[in-house]
């Protein structure tokens, strides 16, 4: 959201933008200065309120959107109204969630019936990868024709100044140890234990920084490091704020993701997009965003995930890694944006 949409307003500043979402999330772009070019408007729910969240989207979303008068509803993030009650444009970004576990039973089966039935109702369907594509098509029976590829772009605008080596060595304890970067949420499809397993078989000053959102699985992967004796050579960060995170990708000698299953795999491009060597799951879905940039490595594998990590180290390639992350930029996927909604627009009159 942070990067399409300022991109839609450049692309298109005659449009008028409305953009909903919860309270903190209102109050955060408005303090960002969003007011100023867009209509921000709150939903009253947060989003850990999973119940009210869904009512607040489902309900008053749409009812919403009609007394404002809007041409298209947009639902950037794979649940969408199931009766929008107006052209519906959705990103379905992927459907990791049905093929590994990642979420409870519960709020897999919830997400997948609100996914499909409104995916079927939509004017316009978007996702950022054609692998994504065919999984969400054959997963939902949809045709492939019908879901337009829109790959996302590789930054926000306003990069933050990163915070210095020194401080952020000195504030997670890293010391002078080489450091292993994987920026990704802990849930189990995204295989970070793969990581702590791979220690084994890297040289023994260096270190693995998780940095992202902390869900249960966290636990199991404190226990996992633990038990193999490694919990000295991992840092495991909550969310960091703009600035540290841009040092972290400083201060990184590789970027590393296990992941079994991605729609995008947007950290890829963002570590070759500030030249920090790559080394990934070798999923379709990578190699169609890295190409040969990254080093890849099977993710149920950690000597082969240490043998690419090392050899990303060695071979640098800074320059290709950003001339590759360079193709996806927020202004290329705005204009394709602007063409899904015409599409949603001439669907809807003509039915």
């Amino acid at each position: 959201m942070r990067g399409l949409v300022p991109a839609l307003a450049a692309e298109r500043p005659e449009a008028r933008l409305t953009v909903v979402t919860t309270r903190s999330g209102a109050e955060a772009l408005r303090a960002d200065g969003w007011g100023d070019w867009s209509d921000v408007r709150a939903l009253p729910c947060e989003d850990g309120q999973r119940l009210r969240r869904t009512w607040a989207e489902q309900v008053l979303l749409p009812r919403l959107a009609r007394g404002l008068g809007a041409d298209v509803l947009h639902s950037l993030a794979s649940l969408a109204p199931i009766r929008a009650g107006l052209p519906a444009a959705i990103t379905l970004h992927d459907v990791t969630f049905i093929r590994l576990h990642t979420f409870s039973r519960v709020t897999s089966v919830g997400m997948r019936e609100i996914m499909s039935r409104a995916a079927r109702r939509a004017d316009a369907l978007l996702t950022g990868s054609a692998a994504a594509r065919d999984e969400i098509c054959a997963a939902f029976g949809l045709d492939p024709a019908e879901v337009a590829v829109v790959p996302h772009g590789a930054d926000r605008p306003g990069r933050a100044e990163p915070l210095p080596e020194a401080e952020l060595r000195r504030r997670h304890r890293l010391g002078e140890r080489p450091v292993v970067l994987c920026v990704a949420a802990k849930r189990p499809h995204k295989n970070q234990e793969l990581l702590l397993r791979a220690l084994e078989h890297l040289p023994p000053e260096t270190m693995v920084v998780l940095a992202g959102h902390a869900e249960p699985y966290e636990d199991e992967l404190r226990s996992l490091a633990v038990g193999l004796g490694v919990e000295d050579r991992v840092r495991f960060l909550e969310f960091v704020p703009d600035a540290e995170l841009e040092g972290l990708w400083r201060l990184a000698k590789c970027a590393a993701f296990p992941t079994l299953g991605e729609g995008f795999g947007l950290p890829v491009v963002e570590a070759m997009g500030r030249g920090v060597p790559v080394a990934c799951s070798d999923l379709p879905v990578l190699r169609e965003v890295g190409g040969d940039v990254p080093h890849y490595f099977d993710p149920r594998d950690p000597a082969a995930a240490a043998a690419a990590i090392e050899a990303a180290s060695r071979d640098g390639g800074a320059d290709k890694g950003r001339r590759r992350a360079a193709r996806f930029t927020w202004a290329e996927s705005a204009r394709h944006h602007w063409e899904a909604y015409e599409r949603a627009l001439a669907g809807r009159r003509r039915r």
